[in-house]
């Protein structure tokens, strides 16, 4: 019983490289697959026409939306005495009574 599996086992270390070596022989037939994959990323300046300090007059804050939730747009939440509020793409953070711009962040 010994030898026949003494047998065995070393038949089987014997075969096991020509197993191998017929199953790598079988993947250099195969053509290989080449995946190809440009990613072009497009970088674009966004200039706002608003101006930090600019004191906003009362016709133009009528345009305004005001922001009250700004943790949705991930705004920092404004000081006493200001307000987010978005105009046209751009979120600005202005001071309630004189309406001067404090803080631009652009939108996109």
């Amino acid at each position: 019983m010994k030898k026949i599996f003494a047998a065995l086992l070393s038949a089987s270390f014997l075969l096991a490289p020509m197993v191998v070596s017929q199953a790598s022989a079988d993947d250099y037939r195969r053509p290989p697959v080449v995946v190809q994959k440009k990613v072009v990323v497009k970088k674009t300046v966004v200039r706002s026409h608003w101006k930090k300090g600019y004191r906003v007059n009362a016709s133009e804050r009528r345009r305004f939306s005001d922001v009250n939730d700004y943790r949705r747009y991930r705004l920092a939440p404004p000081p006493r005495g200001y307000r987010w509020v978005r105009a046209d793409n751009d979120y600005l953070l202005i001071g309630v009574t004189s309406g001067v711009i404090s803080s631009i962040i652009a939108g996109r």
